[in-house]
């Protein structure tokens, strides 16, 4: 019961802070026998939330960093979701014993149960995955050889458009599994830490090809402003588009990266970024000339929809941005690292908001009866949802009066940002037409790009 309640929690948590979560490759997780999921780290437990709301297994047991436990917050939900804590050899000196957390997960897995686990050790903010630990490989040859369940690992991409962003979007991927047959069976015997090892680089295998990865951030910030500039004007990428495209410049541009045509359109590119970066400017605003008429009834249509959202808003975003403004501040202030800031966020606001919602409750319930308190507490949720989306549309607002003020006063510098634009969008298409390996199936027609 207590189970059921944290998973439908967790995906009310997951689905709240992240405004689209598109899952490819579903189909590849068997629907029973023992499986674990082995992801790459990028967003601290918000990696293990959206595996337990999107994998379609449960129970799902992780492998968690014990340093998680020091945030006593946690320590109930950890324990409520079957986590379980293993010691990293680099934080404690090189002397730590998992035996015990190992052999409760050959437990789980030989039981017909998941587990997941995040090969990388350790979540990070870098533009490409860590070198892969072993525990997964060894973990999945064990259960393996003791011979009383079959086992198989799926790897599983996790590609956020912006982590730490509210109302963000990510994609998870969920790769062809790798069954661990009698094959690894017979190598893990000959050679338990040659077969761990060669296992693990199997897995770094898959996973890098369902996750977006860049040797460093030059990289990766050259391929998502050419990306940007690629893209026609009036397509709508989704999350599984945004990664594809992003990997698809990063592997080509590092196979042609000398060629000294493309040293000299990253230059441009480049550069152009960086006055994009001085003015305030972002590209989608000069993708095309807007009118002072056009941008006032975008302007005054967000307003219509604000004041229609206002009335049902107004309540929860009196009582509700208090605590998201002191999640913000606990995300920022009290996070070990940069990659546990959503999830110390997210945290803090489960603390929070049912402490609110049963205050208010009290109050309405001594003072007008049980009934009106159960209404209070579905109004108020119910306008918590209109206020995210009035925040969503106050900063939408918010944006479009900024980008005419911009383009007003830098009027000259933004007419010429604007020529060299169109000039970088015509040589990065002529270069993909040039370079892409033949057989690719285009992303877009030349019918998108003349819209």
């Amino acid at each position: 019961m207590v189970q059921r309640l944290v998973i439908s929690l967790i995906r009310i948590i997951t689905s709240t802070f992240f405004r689209r979560i598109d899952v490819v490759g579903i189909e590849n997780v068997p629907e029973d026998g023992a499986v674990i999921f082995a992801g790459n780290h990028p967003n601290a437990l918000m990696d293990g939330w959206l595996l337990t709301a999107k994998c379609g297994r449960w129970p799902l047991h992780f492998v968690a960093n014990a340093k998680l436990w020091k945030y006593r917050m946690l320590v109930p939900i950890l324990n409520a979701t079957g986590a379980v804590p293993v010691y990293r050899r680099e934080e404690h000196g090189g002397e730590v014993n998992n035996e015990k957390a190992f052999e409760t997960l050959y437990k789980v897995i030989e039981t017909g149960n998941c587990m997941g686990i995040f090969p990388e050790g350790v979540s990070h903010a870098e533009s490409k995955m860590f070198k892969l630990k072993t525990g997964a490989a060894r973990i999945a040859l064990t259960v393996a050889a003791r011979g009383k369940t079959g086992v198989m690992i799926i790897p599983c991409g996790l590609n956020y458009i912006h982590r730490h962003r509210f109302r963000s979007q990510v994609l998870i991927e969920f790769g062809q599994p790798i069954v661990i047959d009698d094959y690894w069976v017979a190598q893990f015997r000959e050679d338990n830490q040659g077969a761990a090892r060669k296992l693990t680089d199997h897995l770094a295998g898959a996973l890098t090809g369902v996750t977006l990865n860049a040797p460093d951030w030059r990289t990766l910030r050259f391929a998502q402003t050419a990306r940007r500039l690629y893209k026609p004007s009036s397509a709508v990428l989704s999350p599984g588009e945004y990664v594809e495209l992003n990997r698809r410049f990063i592997e080509r541009h590092l196979e042609i990266a000398r060629d000294p045509e493309m040293a000299t359109f990253q230059d441009a590119v480049e550069d152009y970024q960086a006055r994009l970066d001085m003015l305030g400017l972002k590209d989608h605003q000069l993708r095309k000339s807007i009118t002072l008429g056009d941008a006032f009834r975008k302007i005054i249509f967000r307003a219509l929809i604000m004041l229609v959202l206002l009335p049902l808003a107004i309540p929860g975003a009196l009582l509700h941005l208090p605590v998201g403004w002191i999640a913000a501040v606990v995300g920022e202030r009290f996070s070990y690292e940069m990659d546990d800031i959503a999830t110390l966020k997210v945290f803090a606001t489960i603390l929070l908001l049912p402490v609110l919602y049963l205050a208010i409750a009290i109050f309405v319930g001594l003072s007008f009866g049980p009934w009106w308190a159960l209404v209070s507490v579905v109004g108020l949720s119910l306008s918590f949802f209109a206020s995210i989306r009035l925040i969503e549309a106050e900063a939408g607002l918010l944006l479009s009066v900024l980008s005419v003020f911009k383009l007003a006063r830098l009027g000259s510098e933004v007419e010429d940002l604007r020529a060299t634009r169109m000039a970088l969008v015509k040589e990065v298409r002529e270069l993909v037409d040039r370079y892409i390996e033949p057989g690719t199936k285009r992303m877009f027609t030349q019918e998108d790009f003349g819209s």
